[in-house]
């Protein structure tokens, strides 16, 4: 499904995260403060903007609640990813994933109304445009071009119904790696395996295989 994105902060983070999220389809708005960052990406991405992005005013003229997520991959400026995320919540914003350096950080966000924390290390743009392609993609893993380890929640029309019967590797050309009930891990799950509704599966295959069945989530 195609989402209307805001990239705020084009640093190496921010802008690697724009081009992949723009490569996978979606529809992205770029916005920083510095001139310099704007000038060099205004030939990549069809909406490109200056601001003063820690202004609610600014914000406002946005149509922030317009936007299925915004991003905030400001560097080192804590006090402006504070004043962003806060007006960003107070503008009607769906989902903002802010960037945070250390745990104090990540508190500060989080207390302020953040939905997710991106860890400036510990998270890479791939990973994090990919988790945020779909609705229903809780982690990721790549392994080599086009194949990756997705951990996805099953299908409604899956409950009742065992690994055997659904046939997933044929329809859906995925493989079945382990199931999480319950906060517990089963790494080799048997084929008569009966499926509850709560259930994640890990799943290992194509990415585009995998946004297809998840769509259906």
């Amino acid at each position: 499904m195609k989402k209307s994105v805001l990239i705020i902060g084009m640093g190496r983070l921010g802008t690697h995260l724009a081009e992949k999220m723009q490569d996978l389809g979606h529809d992205v708005m770029i916005l920083d403060n510095r001139e310099d960052k704007i000038a060099g990406l205004v030939s990549r991405f069809s909406d490109a903007r200056i601001a003063e992005y820690t202004r609610k005013d600014v914000l406002a003229a946005l149509d922030i609640p317009s936007f299925d997520i915004c991003f905030i991959t400001v560097g080192d400026n804590l006090e402006a990813s504070i004043l962003t995320t806060v007006n960003l919540k107070q503008l009607g914003a769906k989902y903002v994933a802010a960037r945070a350096r250390d745990d104090m950080q990540c508190e500060i966000l989080k207390k302020i109304g953040a939905d997710e924390i991106i860890y400036a290390d510990g998270e890479t743009a791939d990973k994090l445009a990919i988790r945020h392609n779909g609705n229903n993609i809780f982690d990721y893993v790549a392994l080599t071009d086009g194949y990756a380890i997705f951990e996805v929640p099953i299908i409604k029309q899956w409950v009742g119904k065992s690994i055997m019967e659904l046939d997933v590797r044929k329809k859906f050309k995925l493989n079945i790696i382990a199931i999480k009930r319950d906060g517990k891990l089963d790494p080799a799950p048997m084929p008569d395996f009966v499926f509850e509704a709560d259930d994640h599966i890990f799943v290992m295959g194509k990415s585009q295989d995998v946004f297809k069945m998840s769509a259906k989530t």
